[in-house]
């Protein structure tokens, strides 16, 4: 993919080297002289400009990008960088980082954000599914909210030990995509069994959340 990526400090410099090692074309756009340091990415194209102006945008080709990730540390940058590349280029998926947790409820569809990640709600929701057994964690929020990925950990004593995903009883808008168990990260097939201990990811609606729940016996 071609990804264009807003701001080039340190998490936008991170995201562009993951990026880079998996093969995807990366452009990171920053205004700022003292972050613009194209050494400390090669591989990915560098362009010093301002990401809220739309002739700059044009300029560094942001019609041919297949993903746009905000990754500034304003959040109003990242929302009009955002509504930009949406609504004017039209691009197809949009990221945008959420810097301060009150702003959240901003970065939705109406500002051209497909997903919002805000750190402190990751971090809060990764020691939430590390410490928590039989309790629904909501890990991402996905498609300005129609949909979660959620988490909820199986105890050692679970009545499913043994039996098969097919035997699950899940509601209708939510689908068991990933087992994971220790090391291993199963894609589940209706044979697999469950056993204690497990993760079991989820992506459902919000409306479903506690039937997965009550579903699993909790």
């Amino acid at each position: 993919m071609r990804v264009a990526i807003a701001g080039a400090g340190a998490v936008g410099r991170s995201i562009a080297q993951e990026l880079v090692s998996d093969g995807h074309q990366v452009m990171l756009i920053e205004r700022d002289r003292a972050h613009f340091d194209p050494n400390s990415v090669e591989q990915a194209e560098w362009v010093q400009a301002d990401a809220c102006e739309l002739s700059s945008l044009e300029d560094a080709g942001m019609q041919l990008c297949d993903v746009v990730i905000a990754a500034t540390g304003d959040d109003k940058v990242n929302l009009v960088v955002s509504l930009l590349a949406k609504t004017e280029f039209a691009v197809r998926r949009v990221i945008a980082r959420v810097n301060d947790p009150t702003n959240e409820w901003l970065f939705t569809e109406s500002w051209g954000v497909d997903v919002a990640v805000s750190t402190p709600r990751l971090l809060a929701a990764m020691v939430e599914e590390s410490v928590t057994i039989g309790d629904v964690v909501r890990l991402m929020t996905l498609r300005q909210g129609q949909a979660n990925l959620v988490e909820i950990t199986l105890d050692e004593s679970t009545p499913f030990a043994g039996r098969a995903v097919s035997e699950l009883t899940m509601p209708r808008d939510a689908a068991l995509v990933t087992i994971l168990r220790g090391g291993r990260v199963i894609v589940p097939q209706p044979d697999d069994t469950l056993e204690g201990g497990d993760e079991l990811l989820f992506v459902t609606t919000a409306a479903v959340e506690q039937d997965i729940k009550s579903a699993l016996g909790y």
